[in-house]
């Protein structure tokens, strides 16, 4: 066991949309990402995703609607539903994902991580 301090994890990292893992458990893997810009459209067919918005605002956009969220806020997205993050200005988000979750789903991009680094 050892306490963690998000802050601190935030500073050891600059790039935008490769996320960190920090912990894991029960098959999930604790994420921090920072995000600034637009992701790709995508969805993940077997597994739902948690984002919890550490600092600053995130749009995630879904085919039929927006939804915005703030700082202390969190949305579970379901798995097969196709949805892009958009970030206007830097966003920190914690993230909650099985340690088997695709990056970007079945979507190749520029974006996409192979494997993700732990800090």
């Amino acid at each position: 066991m050892e306490v963690l301090n998000l802050n601190d994890k935030f500073s050891l990292f600059q790039e935008y949309w490769t996320p960190k893992i920090i912990g894991q458990l029960n098959g999930q893997d604790v994420k921090l990402a920072k995000l600034m810009g637009e992701f790709v459209w995508h969805n993940h067919k077997e597994e739902d995703e948690l984002f919890f918005i550490v600092k600053g605002t995130l749009t995630i956009e879904f085919r039929d609607k927006k939804v915005k969220l703030k700082e202390g806020e969190m949305l579970i997205i379901p798995k097969g539903i196709d949805h892009k993050p958009v970030a206007i200005n830097e966003v920190w988000v914690l993230l909650f994902e099985p340690s088997t979750i695709k990056h970007t789903g079945e979507v190749k991009d520029k974006l996409t991580k192979q494997r993700f680094d732990t800090i």
